[in-house]
């Protein structure tokens, strides 16, 4: 098979992975960003009525269960090859852990808590902003967190319609198998993805410690 040694390759083509890890990251940021104000707006226009609630939560969930492939296969007639497909289906993947745990966290606030304020003549918004949300931030957050590594992954699978990132690599080096350097490629992608991911985790714990209210900390 030959080829470079890994360190080496990784030295020859620096510039290249980093390029490739900065859109990957990139994109991985700005779906998680949108699923999440999608997915907490859901939440938030849900969570009073189980049945609803329960309907969003279920309706995410079956989206989810749809095989990736497929969706930018059926999207690609459309809205043809590049970041038009490949974001809206990331987003779609993105929004179940979002709404589910947003859901959970607020239908979870104290009912006595909620029945104190409005008992002080508090505006069901400001409840919603000063009690509900901050108290259910925890759970949020951690919908929020494995959203994001769901996301770090399922965008190297958007290389299938041209979509930036790792993936175009790994996907590359999965259909030259036995070619020069593809496992090298392979490799090297696989790594940068994970570290990528963990990275990312790394940042919400962060978030999470600074913006957590500390009687709430765990």
């Amino acid at each position: 098979m030959g080829g470079l040694p890994f360190f080496e390759y990784l030295k020859t083509f620096r510039s290249e992975l980093i390029f490739d890890s900065q859109q990957h990251i990139l994109l991985s940021v700005q779906v998680l960003a949108c699923a999440a104000a999608l997915g907490l707006a859901i939440a938030i226009l849900t969570y009073r009525s189980t049945i609803v609630s329960n309907a969003a939560v279920n309706l995410s969930s079956v989206l989810f269960t749809l095989p990736s492939i497929a969706l930018f296969g059926l999207m690609v007639p459309i809205t043809g090859l590049g970041l038009a497909t490949a974001f809206p289906i990331l987003v779609l993947y993105a929004l179940l852990p979002i709404i589910r745990n947003a859901v959970v966290g607020l239908q979870g606030v104290d009912a006595d808590m909620v029945d104190a304020a409005r008992g002080l003549g508090m505006a069901r918004s400001r409840i919603l902003l000063q009690i509900e949300l901050p108290i259910a931030w925890p759970v949020i957050l951690t919908g929020i967190r494995v959203a994001g590594q769901l996301t770090v992954g399922l965008v190297v699978i958007a290389a299938y319609v041209r979509g930036p990132g790792l993936g175009t690599g790994i996907l590359h080096s999965l259909s030259a198998l036995g070619s020069v350097n593809t496992f090298n490629e392979a490799l090297a992608g696989t790594i940068l993805v994970v570290l990528l991911a963990l990275a990312l985790d790394l940042v919400f714990v962060l978030v999470r410690r600074l913006t957590t209210p500390r009687g709430l900390r765990v």
